[in-house]
């Protein structure tokens, strides 16, 4: 009777252990593939971006250069743009980034869509006095810019910048 029993629990604890192997193989490929299909979605994103990244240097040749003229805004662009201060954590910047990709594609031709990471760009996000993102720089040309803070729908965005970059009506 012992026996028997011993031989059970020997044979229960070869099967569990064989189920829990393959169940943790299973998981390890499926956990591979998830991976390698999210790289492969964040690639497809990069390489369709219509969105520009500015550093500080970036910003002082593209935009403006308030290290040289801080007392006066010359903005430096010659077409009219739109910055998007942001973070990678932020989740409302993060719902904010798919719209700004599809109206930098809708405006290719008429404004840029600058976007600035605060958390790599401390600096040029401070100099804006950004303290809540995510925060949006209109400038328009040959005017002062504006600054609007927090997520804002697709059709709040297009009616800035009909109004306040473009002027239209």
């Amino acid at each position: 009777m012992k026996i028997k029993f011993l031989i059970v629990s020997v044979l229960s604890v070869i099967v569990i252990s064989a189920c829990s192997s393959s169940g943790k193989e299973n998981n390890q490929k499926v956990n591979s593939q998830q991976t390698e299909n999210k790289m492969q979605t964040e690639n497809k994103m990069q390489t369709q971006t219509k969105t520009i990244h500015l550093t500080k240097a970036e910003f002082l040749t593209k935009v403006a250069n308030y290290e040289q003229n801080p007392s006066e805004w010359v903005y430096l662009g010659d077409k009219p743009c739109l910055i998007d201060f942001y973070a990678d954590w932020c989740a409302p910047c993060k719902m904010v980034a798919p719209i700004l990709e599809e109206l930098a594609e809708e405006y290719e031709d008429e404004i840029y869509i600058y976007k600035v990471d605060t958390e790599a760009e401390q600096e040029l996000a401070g100099a804006f006095g950004i303290r809540s993102i995510p925060s949006f720089l209109f400038c328009p040309m040959g005017e002062q810019p504006q600054m609007a803070q927090g997520a804002l729908p697709k059709d709040g965005f297009k009616q800035a910048i009909n109004e306040v970059l473009l002027k239209k009506s």
